[in-house]
């Protein structure tokens, strides 16, 4: 084994593109972290292999709170709060149709208890690549920008080191073990201020001219188990 960093941070976004959770602890299981992306809003009317209502459509989205109050592996009670405070059940017709009226779109909720995911179920950048794109893109470095599962510090390792991985394994506290079967190919996504939806250009066109699109990377999960923030990363040699 060996050691590259520390878990700084570990999130869930249990309703798909709109605000996620940071939590001390949480249990990978082979669905990503359990109760992630739970939940996703789908366009009725759309034909096409990304039906989702995202930030894409609504960047306003990312303003919308999520918390889970239970969860298992096939249910999970999520609340959510409006930009303007108001909480309601996930599968409230009210949400959906306040959705519907800001969105101008049809909407149904969808539930999978495997995750609307767009490529895998774990999400993994580094604290370093993001400082690096914030430098270059003069923009503040918030790794909630990039909306991962699990957040590194490297221990000796510099920026877009975590790239190289693919195809190896990593062992995340004692038991947790997830593969690394690609490098995430970002979107406009990352240009959306995670508190506000304000657009920051700068920030996809610093990571599309100078990295190729990609920041951080992909994973599935070989090893259940549980996860907790300070937990030493290692690769498997």
């Amino acid at each position: 084994m060996q050691s590259v960093g520390v878990l700084c941070q570990l999130g869930r976004y249990p309703v798909k593109s709109m605000r996620g959770e940071c939590l001390p602890a949480a249990t990978l299981t082979l669905q990503g972290v359990l109760a992630d992306r739970r939940y996703a809003f789908v366009q009725t009317a759309s034909r096409t292999s990304f039906p989702w209502l995202t930030a894409r459509e609504l960047p306003e989205l990312l303003c919308y709170g999520t918390s889970v109050e239970a969860a298992g592996p096939q249910e999970a009670d999520v609340t959510v709060t409006t930009p303007g405070g108001e909480k309601f059940p996930i599968k409230s017709d009210a949400l959906r149709q306040a959705l519907e009226a800001r969105s101008g779109r049809e909407l149904f909720l969808l539930q999978d208890y495997r995750g609307s995911y767009d490529v895998a179920p774990v999400s993994l950048i580094s604290r370093q690549t993001i400082a690096r794109i914030a430098e270059e893109s003069e923009t503040p470095a918030d790794p909630l920008r990039f909306r991962p599962n699990l957040l590194l510090d490297l221990e000796h390792g510099a920026a877009f080191d975590e790239l190289n991985w693919v195809g190896r394994i990593l062992r995340v506290g004692n038991a947790a073990r997830i593969a690394i079967t690609q490098v995430d190919q970002r979107c406009m996504i990352i240009t959306l201020d995670p508190a506000s939806a304000k657009p920051s250009p700068a920030v996809l066109r610093c990571v599309a001219q100078w990295h190729k699109q990609c920041a951080g990377v992909y994973a599935t999960v070989l090893t259940p188990g549980e996860v907790r923030v300070g937990d030493i990363v290692s690769l498997e040699i």
